[in-house]
């Protein structure tokens, strides 16, 4: 055991020499200044991918932060009112709100069947004694305006899940093409000396951590996102049902 000790004190003292020798270029900046052409391009590669994950993960939670306010409020007008009407002119108030989009179609498909001779009329009540001539039609009009709502949301956030699935193999792409000029250095200068072989496993390394660095964050926001946009659906849906319940209430 106290030779071990021994034995790793002075490895220790070696590496501490190296480093102030200047084998090992002091930090990361000397290594990458070091590096080859290529592996300066995969490492801009990189920062760039970083970069737009990071814009659009903060584009969208000011997005989502803006959704989730606007739909409460959307939901707070249409559950206190007695008529579409009303509804309808709070909408241009809360554009942000998916719930907008699917009570606008809706309420449009409404207007088609129950008055269709004055579309712009835009008076439903929820008493209006007529009769809808397909409830399944005004489901369809629903659903499609979901469908357009989920899209806008999702927008960018598959930019996410590429970078979560390319940047790690990008930098694995630097780190060994590093890693075999490493190794061709080696050969050239015939010495396997840790002096030798760190400088350039340490440049091919950085290829890793920044392809990592780079996917770990797009990781775990492309779920955290993906999960907010799967409730914000879910009270699309849960929504719909409730627009047709009070459709097939009062115009059935």
């Amino acid at each position: 055991m106290r030779n071990l000790f021994y034995y790793a004190l002075t490895l220790l003292q070696t590496t501490q020499l190296n480093v102030s020798e200047g084998y090992f270029g002091g930090d990361i900046l000397g290594l990458i200044q070091r590096s080859s052409p290529l592996s300066k391009a995969i490492l801009l590669i990189l920062i760039l991918f970083s970069i737009t994950s990071w814009a659009i993960i903060l584009l969208k939670f000011r997005q989502l932060r803006k959704v989730d306010s606007e739909t409460k409020s959307f939901l707070a007008v249409f559950r206190r009112s007695s008529k579409f009407s009303e509804v309808q002119s709070v909408c241009k108030s809360l554009p942000n709100s998916p719930l907008v989009g699917v009570f606008q179609a809706g309420y449009v498909e409404l207007n088609a069947q129950l008055n269709p001779t004055d579309i712009q009329d835009n008076l439903i009540e929820t008493n209006d004694p007529q009769e809808l001539k397909s409830l399944n039609a005004l489901d369809r009009a629903l659903l499609r305006a979901s469908s357009v709502e989920i899209n806008k949301l999702e927008r960018h956030v598959p930019f996410l899940a590429t970078t979560a699935s390319v940047t790690p193999f990008i930098g694995l792409f630097g780190t060994v093409w590093g890693i075999m000029g490493a190794f061709t250095g080696i050969g050239e200068v015939g010495s396997t000396s840790l002096a030798v072989v760190a400088p350039g496993i340490a440049e091919a390394l950085i290829a890793t951590a920044a392809g990592l660095f780079a996917a770990i964050p797009a990781v775990y926001f492309y779920n955290h996102l993906t999960q907010k946009i799967k409730e914000l659906a879910s009270t699309m849906d849960d929504f719909s049902l409730e627009f047709l319940n009070i459709a097939e209430r009062n115009f059935t």
